[in-house]
C-alpha cells in the first residue's frame, strides 16, 4: 500500500520502494551497519547485498498513512549492537519522516550476521 497525502494542489502518492530507498541509504550510513542481509529461506544462508539491491533488505508496510519498517542487517564486529540499533533507528525515523511527511510507527531490527572489517 502506498503513502498518501492530499495537499490544496493535489494528492500525494509515496511508494514503498521509494520509501525503503530513503530508508536503506540513511541506514548505510549509520556507523556499525556493514549492509543489508538477503535470507534464503531454501539454501538457510544470509548473504551481504551489494548497494544496488540495498532495497532488498528492508520491508516496508504502510497503513493509515503510518510506516512500519524491517531491516535485515549485518553488523560490524565489535560495535555495541544496541548501539548501532539505536543509532539507525533515530536517523532513519528523522530521514523518513523528513522525506514522506509520513509518521514511522515502528521500526524493527533484525541483525543477520557480524562482519569483520578490514
Amino acid at each position: 500500500m502506498k503513502g498518501k497525502m492530499s495537499t490544496d494542489l493535489g494528492n500525494i502518492s509515496v511508494d514503498t520502494e521509494a520509501i525503503a530507498e530513503v530508508a536503506g541509504t540513511e541506514a548505510m550510513e549509520c556507523f556499525g551497519v556493514v549492509g543489508m542481509a538477503s535470507y534464503s529461506v531454501r539454501d538457510g544462508l544470509v548473504r551481504l547485498l551489494k548497494w544496488e539491491s540495498i532495497t532488498h533488505g528492508i520491508s516496508v508496510a504502510v497503513n493509515n498513512n503510518k510506516v512500519a519498517l524491517d531491516f535485515h542487517v549485518i553488523i560490524a564486529y565489535g560495535v555495541s549492537i544496541k548501539a548501532v540499533a539505536d543509532n539507525l533507528i533515530s536517523n532513519v525515523k528523522y530521514k523518513v519522516e523528513e522525506f514522506t511527511g509520513l509518521e514511522v510507527t515502528k521500526i524493527n531490527i533484525f541483525v543477520e550476521g557480524v562482519r569483520v572489517i578490514d
